[in-house]
């Protein structure tokens, strides 16, 4: 089934100008006047043209971004679908904030800005580094009913794209969108598996290491929640209310916002897959915002690549999550940037190559 645009006024009143073919032409044109081969830099190329698609303009400079991490908390955690409880988000969150979690010591040799975001955390941490977007105090379980109302879920979304237009604002030209909230990889999956029409036993992973036992419970109240709920997969914006969390509704609203202010959000592992489907499905548009980074080791992520049709760079079994893999890609594209201005077969003295015709 192809993306549709049901969804609410407001998400179809949302302004996204086509991507400009001139700079993507131009951007091209610079990437075969640099000395190599053709297209040798593969993906790394591609993801430059789409950026300057995106932004209009072939200069690329991607020197100040940040990854923003969504916290929420997710009432199916009562459910035992998690190793952890509800607490470890507000931990995680706290640690963002010092600057002290797992992503924030990788954004330091990225250079990347970490920008905690609660969303709607059981508690309010109350710290400085936090941005306030709270919707709720968490959602209710998907195995009782809707994680959170149509209403809940439009807000959370338009958090997502004002927080976007924010971060602009602020300077940053590049944003990678990661996520935070025990329960989330369950909340993901039972989207995914409406989204894809397929069975929790063919989607469901261990998360965070959930055992054989811990495995099957989740998986059974994945399928608890389908029926209970039974989402109008036509409806995007009717999954994620019913299904979802106020994590995932806001990197859906990322993504939209990506298209909007021409800033392009990098997508993370499962879960931020999960919310940039959601968004496509909403306004199709917005894929031109899109940057995969890595292949998730949760089994429904390829898929959901596969119908975007995006292509991730990194396979390396990741799934720690809070955009670390989307972080990942930040110091390579550095390093494509840097042979995108690099030296040219004319500074060289030669002639640069030609498209085989064959």
């Amino acid at each position: 089934m192809g993306p549709t645009t049901t969804g609410s006024d407001y998400i179809e009143g949302l302004v996204m100008a086509p991507a400009d073919e001139g700079a993507a032409d131009r951007a091209r044109a610079a990437w075969n006047a640099v000395a190599k081969p053709l297209g040798s830099l593969g993906a790394f190329e591609d993801y430059v043209v789409k950026i300057t698609a995106l932004t209009g303009s072939e200069k690329v400079d991607i020197a100040r971004r940040c990854v923003a991490v969504l916290c929420a908390d997710n009432g199916v955690v009562a459910e035992g679908v998690s190793q952890s409880g509800p607490e470890v988000t507000a931990v995680v969150a706290r640690n963002l904030a010092c600057g002290i979690s797992s992503v924030c010591r990788m954004c330091g040799p990225a250079r990347v800005d970490c920008i905690a975001v609660d969303m709607g955390m059981l508690e309010p941490i109350g710290l400085s580094g936090i941005r306030e977007r709270r919707i709720a105090a968490g959602t209710r379980s998907i195995a009782q009913g809707p994680a959170m109302t149509r209403e809940q879920a439009l807000a959370a979304v338009r958090a997502g794209v004002d927080l976007v237009g924010e971060l602009a604002s602020e300077g940053y030209a590049l944003v990678a969108a990661g996520e935070m909230g025990i329960g989330n990889t369950t909340t993901a999956t039972a989207m995914a598996c409406a989204f894809l029409d397929a069975s929790p036993r063919e989607l469901v992973g261990r998360g965070a290491g959930l055992s054989d036992a811990g495995l099957a419970r989740k998986e059974a109240v994945i399928a608890r929640a389908l029926e209970v709920n039974r989402p109008h997969v036509d409806d995007p914006l009717d999954v994620l209310a019913k299904l979802g969390g106020f994590d995932i509704a806001g990197l859906c609203g990322m993504f939209l916002g990506g298209a909007v202010y021409r800033v392009p959000i990098v997508i993370d592992g499962f879960i931020s897959t999960v919310a940039a489907y959601c968004a496509w499905r909403l306004r199709p548009e917005c894929l031109m915002a899109m940057l995969p980074s890595h292949l998730s080791t949760e089994s429904a992520t390829a898929a959901l690549f596969a119908r975007m049709g995006l292509r991730p760079v990194i396979d390396a079994g990741m799934h720690l999550g809070e955009g670390t893999g989307a972080v990942c890609l930040i110091p390579l594209l550095d390093m494509a940037l840097a042979l995108y201005g690099g030296t040219t077969f004319a500074a060289c003295g030669l002639d640069p190559y030609e498209e085989d015709p064959q």
